[in-house]
């Protein structure tokens, strides 16, 4: 495939050897296919971000390690190459390792090959598991500073944390619902895809902190563990359904909101109100149809710009600073979307 880019960029950008970035690129055999596929995604990661691999100034190069549904790792991808512009006249690079789902093992098998090959940051969306929380330490350890991304990891002795405050998000969308209901009967049906992950405990933990307080006959069902897939998600909220007749509200807190709306359509049932989280294209479309009642957003952009900084402030790159607030929540209807890349 034609590129513009050296051997030793693509062989930096992809954590390979030079020998084997060679070896893929003149089609000599002797390398996995999964190895080759790591080189291509270099290349397109090195196109995507040739505005940075031209600057002249201090580089940083950055590992994102994200475990989430592919729409909302496209919308991390997305918001990170937006900023990385606005950095300069710091050159920060950024290599991906995205994954829906999958054990533990995985992850930490990740940042171990992220600690022996070397980076000046790692960006990390984890479940909060002892074995992660043993991996983060290492990295630190390695003088690898790690900033975790929307969920945190506070027993790991990561630098730091960006995103919303989680408990206020959950606390927020129990007001919404309950407002929105009003008199009308209805239990609601809380869908968090993992337990493991802290910012989904926090959601929901605001969540029913508040209907407990303020909506006391109320009812709330949870779906758990649908890891926000679609088929998974679907068959969650069917089962659901079918055990409760009296579910008429669902909140969202960890995706799968196409799956859920055709559950309750496939069994005739009416969702009065529906509350999610995050504009991922899912959402934005089912936003834009009226399907979804409010999102409440977040500054994706703005969380990883934060990041960047802490993870240049770590390098002595920016004056030291105050650690940043939490993202602001937004809450996003049908009428005040925020306008989209290229309209």
């Amino acid at each position: 495939m034609g590129h513009p880019f050296p051997i030793r960029e693509i062989a930096r950008q992809a954590g390979l050897s030079e020998a084997t970035v060679d070896r893929v690129l003149n089609g000599r055999g002797g390398v996995r296919e999964s190895t080759a596929q790591e080189v291509h995604r270099a290349i397109a990661d090195l196109d995507r971000q040739r505005t940075q691999v031209r600057l002249v100034g201090r580089t940083f190069m950055v590992d994102i390690v994200v475990q989430a549904p592919e729409r909302f790792s496209t919308a991390v991808r997305a918001a990170l190459e937006a900023e990385l512009p606005a950095l300069h006249p710091a050159v920060l690079r950024s290599r991906f390792h995205f994954r829906e789902t999958g054990p533990a093992a995985e992850q930490v098998r990740t940042l171990d090959r992220i600690a022996r090959r070397g980076s000046q940051g790692v960006i990390l969306k984890a479940p909060d598991v002892p074995e992660v929380t043993a991996a983060v330490g290492r990295l630190m350890a390695a003088g690898i500073p790690v900033v975790t991304l929307v969920t945190d990891l506070p027993a790991s002795g990561r630098l730091g944390c960006v995103g919303s405050d989680n408990r206020a998000a959950g606390a927020t969308a129990a007001y919404l619902m309950g407002q929105w209901l009003g008199d009308r009967p209805g239990n609601v049906l809380t869908s968090l895809s993992s337990g493991s992950f802290r910012n989904e405990e926090e959601r929901e933990m605001g969540f029913r902190s508040v209907m407990r307080a303020r909506y006391p006959e109320r009812t709330l069902v949870e779906a758990a563990e649908g890891q926000g897939l679609d088929a998974t998600q679907y068959d969650l909220v069917r089962a659901a359904l079918a055990r409760d007749p009296g579910i008429r509200a669902v909140y969202s807190i960890g995706g799968g909101n196409d799956a859920t709306l055709r559950a309750f359509a496939d069994l005739g049932r009416e969702c009065a109100v529906f509350i999610a989280h995050d504009l991922d294209h899912e959402n934005t479309r089912l936003l834009r149809e009226h399907r979804l009642s409010a999102v409440l957003h977040h500054d994706l952009r703005q969380d990883m710009r934060e990041a960047c900084h802490l993870v240049m402030r770590a390098h002595g790159a920016l004056p030291p600073a105050a650690p940043p607030p939490p993202s602001a929540i937004q809450v996003v209807t049908p009428y005040n979307m925020p306008a989209q890349p290229g309209e």
